[in-house]
């Protein structure tokens, strides 16, 4: 209940601040892009600027109110630990959904806690367009310990392709040099997922 009260209390406090109504463009796009209080709590202006309706005023207007939020005693939500692929599995299970291919970062703390989720590429996922400077920059920005990767096969089939193999492998190599571990690649199906952590590609 408190979760649904803070939301709605974040809802109003953005439209406020932004001038815009609550079932707006802008504030439905922040909400659907960063779908927890957390996230919001840690989006950046640069990030801001990317969601079609916001400028540099905007933004501004828009971490500012954020930063108030930030000094409120309400509680927030709390952060989602991961401690098994089902965990990761369970907390992007929308994803079994999605008609397009859709790559997924997820940045976690020193406590497995998901910081962020960030969707870094949508289409046919090979290793040239999976890039690890796109990935570990949404890392990097936000100081994470680790991370887990996922994306959707919209056939429903979860086995590995060599690409997926290949794009781990990238990632995984990537994530030593940066001192980032990445912990897990989900592939996810119709209500199934496959592990290449599991799998022994990571």
């Amino acid at each position: 209940m408190n979760n649904s009260i803070n939301k709605i209390t974040f809802k109003n406090l953005l439209a406020t601040t932004t001038r815009e109504k609550e079932d707006s463009y802008v504030v439905n796009e922040l909400f659907s892009r960063y779908t927890s209080i957390q996230e919001l709590l840690d989006v950046t202006e640069e990030e801001l600027l990317q969601i079609k309706g916001i400028g540099k005023v905007k933004a501004r207007q828009i971490i500012a109110a954020l930063q108030l939020a930030r000094m409120n005693p309400c509680p927030v939500e709390q952060r989602f630990t991961i401690r098994s692929p089902e965990d990761a599995y369970d907390y992007l299970t929308d994803m079994q959904y999605l008609n397009q291919e859709h790559f997924v970062v997820l940045g976690l703390n020193t406590k497995n806690q998901i910081l962020f989720r960030e969707t870094v590429f949508i289409g046919s996922l090979n290793a040239s367009v999976v890039h690890p400077r796109e990935c570990f920059k949404h890392l990097v920005r936000r100081s994470c310990a680790s991370a887990i990767v996922a994306h959707n096969h919209p056939s429903g089939d979860v086995s590995p392709s060599m690409e997926d193999i290949n794009v781990t492998k990238r990632l995984g190599e990537a994530g030593k040099m940066m001192g980032i571990e990445i912990l897990d690649h989900l592939v996810i199906g119709h209500e199934k997922y496959a592990s290449l952590k599991e799998k022994g590609y990571l």
